[in-house]
């Protein structure tokens, strides 16, 4: 445990917490919470026994058929003989899950990147290796580098689509290849797509679960933290090869037993109301994510800033040999506003810092860009 890295969330907040007054564009949460209707479900709810008893591990059978109905009509994926569907406290706990299912220590998992942090950090607590293998200057795949990184060892390649930290989404067709390449060589694809939703333009969110032959060798991570408001309610959910059953259920009966009953049962009166809750929002997100990427703009050769189509986040490339992680603390304690260093998501090959902007409004988004702008000129100008 000494050599995974330390959650860099917790680490900025506590120097947010010493500088009152400071604004985050650090952690990747919406400014949102449920429908209405998820409070007045759990409230008629509460009254049942059912919700303050354990249940089945793979999710109370509303939900799971709620699940099982949003797959089919807006991802594609017709979960059938050869795959199960398995609610988990969010989709961090469903990679965890996976990784311990799928491994032994020693193997070999490959993460581009940049890559989630807590996907690093899972893999290594398994006792595995995380092979890095570097993506193109927009964030996309270089499918040949993924290709050539495979060894005796490998037994998954991650991706994430809509991208945490880089806000790319990967097209589909570099997907397909992931995907294929993966069932040729014998090796699981996990595909996480918590940011389903957010996707801005004519970026379109595609789920390799739904392609042909995927459905053997491809684990679908997804969540309701982001599109729903709910990521206090701890609530995602997988689907999975079956023969990935036996072990998955031990996994998640040791750690959990079984996600909260009164969450789940929100989350299922938040799956009534249906992505159409979420769509005001993404259009709100659109429009500050113009603003973000306009005003960054104005650093000039000071920075690169690289296209977003996707979740709310951009990964900028401040052109300085200054460490990340010591202009991250002066931005905070100097200039009062927070954003994350890329260092935390693999990339160590320059500085680098996720911008988030799905937590705040228009108003304040546009102060706390102005003082990272601002900030930026002044320590590394």
């Amino acid at each position: 445990m000494d050599q995974v890295q330390t959650p860099i969330i917790p680490v900025v907040g506590g120097w947010i917490r010493e500088t009152p007054g400071t604004i985050s564009l650090g952690e990747g949460v919406v400014h949102y919470g449920p429908p209405p209707e998820v409070g007045a479900a759990v409230a008629a709810a509460l009254g049942q026994s059912f919700v303050h008893e354990y249940n089945d591990g793979a999710g109370i059978p509303v939900l799971v058929e709620a699940i099982r109905l949003k797959l089919a009509a807006e991802n594609q994926i017709d979960v059938g003989r050869d795959s199960r569907i398995m609610v988990t406290a969010g989709a961090n706990m469903a990679f965890m899950h996976a990784v311990l299912a799928i491994t032994r220590p020693g193997d070999e998992v490959i993460l581009p990147t940049p890559f989630y942090f807590n996907h690093e950090m899972a893999i290594e607590m398994a006792g595995c290796r995380v092979v890095r293998v570097p993506t193109d200057e927009r964030y996309q795949l270089r499918l040949d580098r993924i290709e050539a990184a495979i060894t005796p060892r490998t037994r998954a390649i991650v991706t994430i689509s809509p991208n945490n930290p880089s806000g790319a989404v990967l097209s589909e067709a570099s997907l397909r290849h992931v995907n294929d390449l993966c069932r040729r060589r014998g090796v699981f694809h996990i595909s996480d797509e918590p940011y389903e939703y957010f996707t801005y333009g004519s970026a379109r969110h595609v789920s390799p679960g739904a392609f042909a032959d995927a459905a053997g060798h491809t684990i679908s991570l997804y969540s309701l933290s982001k599109a729903y408001g709910f990521a206090g309610w701890r609530i995602g959910y997988m689907v999975y090869p079956v023969a990935l059953a036996s072990a998955l259920m031990k996994s998640q009966d040791t750690i959990l037993i079984c996600p909260t009953i009164a969450a789940q049962v929100g989350a299922a009166a938040a799956l009534a109301v249906g992505r159409s809750y979420s769509e005001p929002f993404v259009r709100e997100l659109a429009s500050i994510r113009d603003i973000v990427v306009r005003e960054l703009g104005s650093l000039g050769d000071l920075a690169t800033v690289p296209a977003a189509d996707g979740a709310f986040y951009i990964l900028l490339r401040v052109n300085t040999a200054i460490d990340p992680l010591v202009i991250g603390e002066r931005l905070v304690r100097e200039h009062k506003v927070a954003v994350i260093p890329g260092t935390s998501f693999g990339m160590t090959d320059g500085c680098y810092f996720r911008v988030a902007f799905g937590a705040l409004q228009k108003a304040t988004v546009a102060e706390g860009v102005g003082r990272l702008i601002a900030g930026l000129k002044a320590l590394v100008g």
